[in-house]
């Protein structure tokens, strides 16, 4: 069974990237996060980091609709 939580670390591993861009990325409020313990340490939700990819897939598909590719770079 997965954990419910996730450390920083693992969400880091999950999308490889940094432990500092996931904790960006939970400070400016773009991936939902709670702090716990009297550390006031991170955790993500492992349902709120699979919602944030899906989020993310739809943010992607609709930039490439408003972006298609040019000639050029789709013979690239």
């Amino acid at each position: 069974m997965e954990p419910r939580f996730l450390l920083l670390s693992d969400v880091a591993a999950e999308l490889n990237v940094t432990d500092s861009q996931v904790y960006h990325m939970v400070r400016s409020g773009e991936l939902p996060a709670i702090k716990i313990g009297g550390r006031g340490q991170w955790r993500v939700e492992r349902v709120r980091l699979e919602e944030y990819i899906q989020r993310k897939y739809a943010e992607t598909a609709e930039w490439v609709r408003a972006n298609p590719l040019s000639e050029r770079e789709a013979t690239e």
